[in-house]
């Protein structure tokens, strides 16, 4: 008697392979920004308006020299603490969106238009914001792409808390007072690492701040009166720390750095972190 094939392992592979094709398509919709990724999985140009029309994240010399750089707070802790305790103490307004917030960090959303957030709990605290990202300068560190710490049970781990525990360019870099503002949680976290630059149409996801986001393209767009404060701080970590900018993100900051010209506290500013870390900001004059 002939014996009988068993089809039915064929058919599990093609089962498999349509719902792993269903479920990128899913997340594709609900996801533009993975468009891309999603694309080159499937083989097909399926998504094609999710790749970002953005710059690519600026590149980090590994090069750096130690002993050019600023003496910037020892750790993240400090780096805080001088910021709130020294540098805004009399000045407790968040960097973004003007918002005023105690000498606890408790934000008073009322106090800048952004009531409609008062539900959501990040919101209600000041968190220290890296202008120019820790990722953009941290992710192509060895310290970041490699696993070259080892935490207490052994395992081996990488990005940011290791560059932050062996890498000394990143920790100067990390706790610059220069790159550090005050922010309200809720801007800060969504903020995440995006890149700054021009949104279209006017998104107002947090009441009265000018604050705009795209989260398909990944790109942020600050309040038109700190425009100029965040490529006065873009230059400065370019310069400092051996990060290549973009012509396209120069061409930008250089127009936001004329729109919105220095004022009279950017440069108080400057001072206070000077008498703390010993150096200035040269764009801010």
């Amino acid at each position: 008697m002939p014996r009988r094939r068993n089809t039915s392992s064929r058919k599990l592979p093609t089962k498999w392979v349509l719902l792993l094709i269903v479920g990128l398509l899913v997340v594709g919709f609900l996801k533009p920004e993975w468009g891309g990724a999603i694309n080159d999985i499937i083989g097909a140009d399926i998504f094609p308006g999710a790749t970002p029309a953005a710059p690519s994240p600026p590149v980090v010399a590994e090069d750096v020299n130690l002993n050019t750089l600023p003496n910037t707070p020892n750790s993240f802790t400090i780096a805080k603490r001088r910021l709130y305790n020294d540098v805004y103490v009399d000045r407790r307004t968040s960097f973004y969106c003007g918002c005023e917030y105690s000498p606890g960090r408790h934000v008073d959303l009322a106090s800048c238009g952004m009531q409609n957030l008062s539900s959501i709990e990040r919101a209600k605290n000041i968190e220290a914001e890296h202008v120019f990202p820790a990722y953009h300068f941290g992710q192509h560190r060895a310290c970041w792409r490699e696993p070259l710490c080892t935490n207490s049970d052994g395992e081996p781990f990488k990005g940011r808390d290791c560059c932050e525990e062996i890498d000394e360019v990143f920790q100067r870099a990390h706790n610059d007072l220069h790159n550090l503002v005050p922010a309200v949680g809720e801007v800060n976290g969504d903020r995440s690492n995006y890149n700054w630059g021009m949104v279209e149409g006017e998104p107002r996801e947090y009441g009265a701040c000018n604050f705009e986001i795209d989260r398909s393209i990944r790109r942020a767009e600050p309040p038109e009166n700190v425009m100029g404060d965040v490529a006065r701080i873009y230059f400065y970590m370019s310069d400092t720390y051996g990060i290549n900018l973009s012509d396209q993100d120069r061409q930008l900051f250089t127009a936001w750095s004329r729109q919105d010209p220095v004022d009279a506290w950017e440069r108080e500013r400057n001072e206070r972190i000077a008498a703390i870390q010993g150096n200035r900001n040269p764009y801010v004059q």
